[in-house]
């Protein structure tokens, strides 16, 4: 018998799919611009797993989304925040995903190779849906499902540790698991059961379905394709800059947390001049050493001569529970601070998870790059583009 369609909403995404896509749909710059984005496995070499079992399901899972259109009280929901746009959300009325866009085949080794390509609008929601559909596959298909008390064992005692301790009272998180959730229901308790225990600890969670059902808030900006397919729009060495530029043209000052690594941290800091750091509220921490990005953000907030008390730092790089009381340990009371766990809440469940991605690789005909602050996220497909983009930041490569 098939399985039953693992996404049934298209608000069953993260809060940022939605801010970056209305962000390109303003631009001018994108007008007509067609891209490309690809899936990667990180962590499969070594690991036994052969996702080519699931590729045929995984193709039918992504043309049932393409029968999905945003619903009237779906749209409704949106049309409360204000950072959404009454044309934008005109758009997503009439707005559908297209299988024509999708590109799949078997590769050696268990792998194989997952793409969208097409115009930015029509393809950039695909990525969330198609993470969150290979997680439950693998954790039904390929791992055999897993057992919900063992992981109701391990978020209960990942809240008690929270709730225990009143000198983490201050520690607020956000859910972001949606694209390596081990299913759709786990998600949806375990989100609802944060909210009923530590409510004070749960800052919101980055899908909007969840956000909404659940009366809680939705987090999020931009991501790194935002940074990314500035690169196929102007000269290289402006993209960084025009992508904040950009990004506080059409939010003004809200939705104000910027990504930093898409060229290393060094070298947002070099673009990050007073004005803009004037107009974002704060800075996501993606990749690298999270304990010198932080020194390097206070010290960045104070060279602007802006009190580092009034900014948020938002830590999301793989974090466990450990590593997030480390953190909020070593910069409590020096910045604001807030964390975004993924794996670790919506995937800890005593199987194997994945640690997979989908990022944009072209943009307006060209290569696009994340060069990132760890050797292991950078991710380009032309190593003289690669190269091209280091240099033009002063990014030492490995």
């Amino acid at each position: 018998m098939p399985r039953k369609a693992l996404i049934t909403s298209l608000l069953d995404t993260d809060l940022y799919k939605l801010t970056m896509m209305q962000a390109f749909y303003h631009a001018p710059e994108f007008t007509g611009v067609e891209a490309e984005w690809k899936f990667n496995c990180r962590n499969l070499a070594g690991n036994g797993t052969d996702l080519t079992k699931i590729l045929p399901e995984v193709e039918r899972q992504l043309n049932l989304v393409c029968d999905l259109r945003f619903l009237e009280d779906e749209l409704s929901y949106l049309a409360d925040f204000s950072f959404f746009k009454a044309d934008f959300l005109d758009y997503l009325r009439s707005f559908q995903l297209n299988p024509e866009h999708i590109f799949t085949r078997p590769l050696a080794n268990g792998d194989f190779d997952l793409r969208f390509r097409g115009p930015l609008l029509s393809i950039c929601l695909f990525e969330i849906y198609a993470l969150a559909i290979i997680s439950e596959l693998n954790s039904f298909e390929l791992e055999g499902g897993f057992d919900l008390e063992e992981g109701r064992a391990r978020l209960t005692a990942k809240l008690k540790l929270l709730t225990d301790r009143t000198d983490l009272a201050g520690v607020k998180i956000a859910d972001f698991s949606t694209r390596r959730r081990a299913s759709k229901m786990w998600q949806y308790e375990m989100v609802e059961t944060f909210r009923d225990r530590a409510s004070q600890n749960l800052a919101g969670t980055s899908n909007l379905y969840l956000a909404w059902q659940l009366g809680i808030t939705p987090i999020g900006t931009m991501a790194h394709e935002w940074l990314q397919a500035w690169q196929g729009v102007v000269e290289l060495a402006e993209a960084q800059r025009a992508a904040l530029n950009g990004w506080v043209r059409e939010f003004h000052g809200a939705l104000g947390i910027a990504l930093t690594d898409n060229y290393s941290m060094a070298a947002f800091c070099r673009d990050f001049d007073p004005v803009l750091a004037t107009s974002f509220s704060g800075l996501r921490h993606d990749s690298g050493d999270p304990f010198a990005w932080g020194e390097q953000a206070i010290e960045l907030y104070r060279r602007c001569d802006i009190d580092p008390l009034t900014r948020t730092l938002i830590f999301s790089d793989s974090l466990d529970f450990p590593r997030m009381i480390e953190i909020y340990e070593r910069f409590v009371g020096q910045i604001q601070m807030s964390f975004g766990i993924g794996t670790n809440l919506g995937n800890d469940v005593g199987i194997k998870a994945l640690n997979i991605v989908i990022k944009m690789v072209r943009a307006n005909g060209q290569p696009v790059a994340k060069v990132s602050d760890e050797p292991g996220k950078s991710m380009c497909e032309d190593e003289d583009y690669l190269r091209k983009v280091a240099k033009t930041y002063g990014i030492e490569m490995e």
